[in-house]
């Protein structure tokens, strides 16, 4: 028999690391809350050790993302896809920064614990991304994990600019590589 649907969850610990009515008026506080749910996402061993947070343009989460790539065994259950499909189920709105007229909404924020993925930097373009704001890099993934990013184009920052998506990236990478230290240290369980 074929399966005929997706199911993807966050894990329930979710609903209470985050409050949906605070405002998150700094980047770092929105690159803060993608590296706490990064974090506890490790630690209660739910998935990977990344976390993702969508904001709407009065700095409050629409929507958040952990890993749960091996939890589903799909492969698309990045962090910051969960956020994104979280995000456009919420709002009903496929592309996060239009309404259903065309007309914008927005910005929208994508705070992400890493740089994204090749797979969640071709959705950061159709998701209606206005913002991505990074912590931890792509080399710095690769370098303290088991993770293999996959290939960008050379000038991905450019890229995301031409199409309107302001980039900022190094936002409390330290804390964004301790999360990716402590799981390498934890032998690059993936979960």
């Amino acid at each position: 028999m074929l399966y005929a649907q997706v199911h993807l969850t966050l894990p329930a610990w979710v609903h209470d690391a985050v409050d949906t009515a605070r405002d998150y008026p700094s980047d770092a506080d929105k690159v803060g809350l993608a590296i706490a749910l990064s974090r506890q996402n490790i630690e209660a061993q739910s998935g990977g050790p990344f976390g993702a947070a969508v904001f709407g343009p009065d700095h409050r989460v629409i929507a958040v993302g952990v890993n749960r790539v091996l939890a589903h065994a799909c492969s698309v259950a990045h962090a910051e896809m969960m956020a994104c499909m979280l995000a456009q189920g919420r709002t009903q709105r496929p592309r996060l920064n239009r309404d259903a007229g065309g007309a914008t909404v927005g910005p929208i924020t994508l705070a992400s614990s890493s740089q994204p993925c090749c797979q969640c930097y071709g959705a950061t373009v159709w998701a209606g991304i206005d913002r991505l704001l990074i912590g931890a890099r792509a080399e710095d993934v690769m370098a303290l994990t088991e993770f293999d990013e996959g290939p960008l184009p050379a000038d991905w920052v450019g890229e995301l600019n031409a199409r309107g998506i302001e980039v900022v990236r190094d936002i409390q990478r330290d804390a964004a590589c301790a999360v990716l230290r402590a799981y390498g240290e934890l032998g690059g369980q993936r979960y």
